[in-house]
């Protein structure tokens, strides 16, 4: 996966709230409500790092300078998102 790039799918909403952003599919003209996601600091970073552009690798490197995380977890998070994302047909190769 390290060298795959993604990139966000257009029927997606997103706004911050206080120190939260939000992430909402939208199906036609309505939000998909049950399908809302939270995302925290590590999350949000990734989320707009996959910019069809940016690695996965280069999103680890930011991910462990920004955050002062080891490589094993950073690995861990950005596996974990992308495939929940992926699986959520958030996001697409």
């Amino acid at each position: 996966m390290k060298e795959k790039v993604f990139v966000k799918n257009k029927d997606i909403v997103t706004r911050k709230i206080t120190d939260e952003l939000f992430i909402v599919p939208v199906r036609g003209k309505l939000a998909d409500l049950q399908r809302i996601f939270t995302l925290n600091p590590v999350a949000e970073y990734i989320w707009h790092s996959l910019d069809g552009k940016t690695s996965i690798d280069d999103i680890r490197k930011g991910i462990i300078a920004a955050y002062e995380v080891d490589e094993e977890q950073a690995n861990a998070d950005i596996v974990d998102f992308v495939t929940e994302l992926l699986e959520a047909d958030l996001i697409r190769e």
